[in-house]
């Protein structure tokens, strides 16, 4: 039953998608492999030019949920193995790169890492806001492009928030000198 509710939902967004959108759509979706690891390395740059230890740091943290998820996707994609939908249904038009297997979505999963980890260490809605459309965007970009299930592009946004959430509660943790493990 879910496997249908997800080849309905996905054939919906790619059959009858805008075409005029396929290249705004691309775009998108290949702005997150470059979105996703710029934002914590130019955080970690602007801290060590401006010789501000907290900056820098803070550059380091946001890239540990980042390095966190794109581990757990790939052991959940080889362990799995799930097929992209291009290669059961002849129907869904394949229109972006999808190289191993489909579930959980990595693009996906950077976005939301990274959106979901700034918008805890700078919580302003002018931050908040655009970087989750982003999030959202390149997840709903990768079904638009035909290359992922919707059921992987909610385990990627979940992988994503949860290695944040798990990275930033280590964090707090650790600034209180408390053992992780008791």
């Amino acid at each position: 039953m879910l496997d249908s509710l997800d080849i309905s939902i996905l054939r919906e967004i790619n059959v009858n998608r805008m075409t005029s959108l396929d290249g705004v759509f691309r775009f998108i979706t290949d702005s997150g492999p470059i979105i996703a690891p710029l934002i914590p390395i130019t955080i970690v740059l602007f801290g060590f030019f401006r010789k501000r230890r907290n900056i820098w740091i803070k550059g380091f943290m946001i890239a540990a949920p980042y390095l966190l998820s794109s581990v757990v996707c790939n052991i959940v994609k080889y362990s799995v193995n799930r097929p992209r939908p291009f290669s059961i249904y002849p129907y869904i038009q394949k229109l972006s790169v999808g190289g191993s297997g489909s579930f959980p979505s990595g693009h996906t999963a950077d976005a939301f890492s990274i959106a979901m980890i700034v918008s805890l260490f700078f919580p302003r809605l002018i931050v908040i806001i655009p970087i989750f459309i982003w999030a959202i965007l390149v997840g709903y970009s990768r079904m638009d492009l035909g290359v992922h299930y919707p059921t992987d592009v909610l385990s990627g946004a979940f992988v994503g928030i949860s290695s944040s959430l798990f990275c930033s509660w280590l964090y707090k943790r650790s600034r209180k000198k408390e053992p992780i493990l008791k």
